[in-house]
């Protein structure tokens, strides 16, 4: 008798261990241990976890639906699984996977805009990774923004939000509008423009949209900080001279070129963006300005210089006072540039 209750707990006790087993085969351990690839798969709202269990049982992703509910049902995660978009894979475990659906951890969009880029490049960019087509980034910025972000009231309506959109690394979930990811730019635009950089916009007398428009210039024009604050003084006390700023950033805006020189006949274009024919800040912002370009159109220092080119082959910038050492300058960095 003993033996036999002896060898009944011994055979309850591998069954036991078998079930256990397997429950942590199939809960814990994941259906491919290779780099298997990753599948965007689609949680629609109203799916129970029996929906999704047989979905990823489909298309290859768990061993077994009916140890994707028990885990589920087990750990009360069954009525909490989120509708979204998912980039999941063999390579993670049923736990793993209920995790990520529970926890909303959608796939999302690494989108990086570079400092000095316009919409242009934006939206080339942005249908490039197939995040939106140029199409709906277009539509999604003929939208008015204004009512949300005050830093826009004083933007021309006529305007777009070529000046606004920040540089830096996004991550938009994907699924998301073009709408979407703009708003999440103008905030954190709006994060960076401090209110002592706001204080001290309202002190000199200028608007934010003056400010973006010479940041946007700054950007295209100089590399680092210190020297973007000196050329800022330079085009701010150009301004108030009424002296025309003749930047070639400004024309290659128009042209769509990036020539370190622009060609006398580009000069002459009639555009409210040619800096060499109409005087004053053109009709907007040219680029879309980094943290420093916006501090120092905020900031300039002050300068005994009127001129300044870029030395094309370090970026270097050289100051001159008088246009006579202007020209010099030019002579010897270069033999037939446009002057600034």
């Amino acid at each position: 008798m003993k033996t036999t209750l002896k060898n009944m707990l011994i055979i309850l006790s591998a069954i036991m261990l078998a079930v256990v087993l397997l429950f942590v085969w199939e809960m814990y351990i994941p259906k491919s241990f290779a780099g298997a690839e990753t599948v965007r798969y689609t949680a629609r709202s109203g799916m129970g976890a029996k929906e999704i269990a047989t979905d990823l049982k489909e298309r290859g992703v768990i061993k077994s639906s009916l140890f994707f509910n028990a885990y589920a049902f087990i750990t009360g995660s069954h009525g909490k699984l989120q509708a979204g978009l998912y980039d999941i894979s063999p390579s993670m475990s049923v736990a793993g996977i209920i995790n990520t659906l529970v926890s909303g951890n959608v796939a999302r969009h690494k989108i990086t805009v570079i400092e000095g880029w316009d919409l242009r490049d934006i939206a080339d960019y942005l249908e490039e990774k197939d995040v939106y087509y140029n199409e709906e980034f277009a539509g999604a910025l003929e939208m008015d923004f204004s009512g949300k972000f005050s830093f826009l009231t004083g933007k021309p309506e006529k305007l777009g939000l070529e000046g606004y959109i920040f540089p830096d690394t996004y991550y938009i979930p994907a699924g998301s509008s073009a709408e979407d990811f703009l708003n999440v730019a103008l905030q954190n635009f709006d994060r960076k423009l401090t209110p002592a950089m706001r204080e001290q916009i309202t002190k000199d007398k200028r608007s934010i949209f003056q400010i973006v428009t010479m940041a946007s210039i700054l950007e295209k024009e100089v590399n680092s900080l210190e020297d973007k604050k000196i050329v800022s003084g330079i085009l701010w006390k150009r301004l108030s001279v009424s002296m025309p700023l003749q930047v070639d950033a400004t024309i290659n805006y128009i042209t769509n070129k990036n020539d370190p020189g622009v060609t006398l006949a580009d000069t002459k274009i009639d555009s409210p963006y040619n800096t060499y024919k109409y005087y004053g800040l053109p009709l907007g912002p040219i680029s879309n300005p980094g943290l420093d370009s916006l501090m120092a159109a905020v900031y300039p220092q002050k300068s005994d210089y009127w001129y300044y080119l870029s030395e094309l082959e370090t970026g270097k910038t050289i100051f001159s006072k008088t246009f006579q050492e202007h020209q010099s300058s030019i002579k010897k960095y270069f033999k037939s540039v446009g002057l600034k």
